[in-house]
């Protein structure tokens, strides 16, 4: 049976390094969760939200899918917001993606990759939605654009969940950003997408 040795002996050395200069970390860190942000990213292991943005463990709540897509019928998504905003009270909610999305580019492929494809109907959708702004230009530069508008599409999808719609009807402190995060630098980009009422996102978007 393979028991994956070496990642048991790397743990202790992690943990042990840790507790080295600092004793009391893990005791510190069991007691409680309390961090002002939700990052909702892909699954892509070139991203790991925590060491992005330089944050210890503790500060960032995660959820993380192929191509950081939020749908509305799935509740596992749904549930870690709802579990975010109700419980934690995170004030932060963030859609990160990245350029060089292997979930984007299949998206964009014409060949079959099983069962996958039914979840990038979902980009497919996103790119059907802004054909205008993809239009002539070149693969990279498509690709590179659809990551970026599937990141605006979701920070809507988030918006109009049921979670935050509650939210912000009862005047809770509550932001939705979204970003893009650069493999090839590892810079994050705000694409200037952020809302914290419904007004705001009315005025950009248009009625909920």
């Amino acid at each position: 049976m393979t028991t994956l040795k070496h990642l048991f002996e790397r743990n202790q050395i992690w943990a042990n390094d840790i507790k080295d200069k600092d004793p009391e970390y893990f005791m510190d860190l069991s007691k409680q969760q309390a961090p002002q942000y939700l990052w909702i990213g892909c699954s892509d292991s070139r991203v790991p939200a925590n060491q992005i943005v330089n944050l210890p463990p503790g500060e960032v709540f995660v959820h993380r899918n192929i191509a950081n897509v939020v749908v509305h019928t799935d509740l596992n998504c749904l549930s870690v917001i709802q579990f975010a905003v109700e419980t934690l009270k995170i004030k932060h909610i963030i859609v990160c993606g990245h350029y060089g999305c292997s979930g984007i580019k299949a998206s964009m492929e014409k060949s079959a990759h099983g069962l996958i494809d039914n979840w990038l109907r979902h980009i497919k959708d996103v790119s059907r939605f802004h054909a205008d702004k993809l239009q002539g230009l070149s693969a990279q530069d498509k690709h590179d654009r659809l990551c970026e508008l599937n990141v605006i599409e979701q920070v809507t999808n988030v918006c109009n969940s049921t979670i935050v719609q509650n939210a912000w009807r009862n005047s809770e402190e509550l932001s939705v950003h979204g970003w893009i995060y650069g493999i090839k630098n590892g810079i994050l980009k705000d694409l200037d997408v952020t809302f914290t009422s419904n007004e705001e996102l009315e005025k950009r978007n248009g009625p909920v």
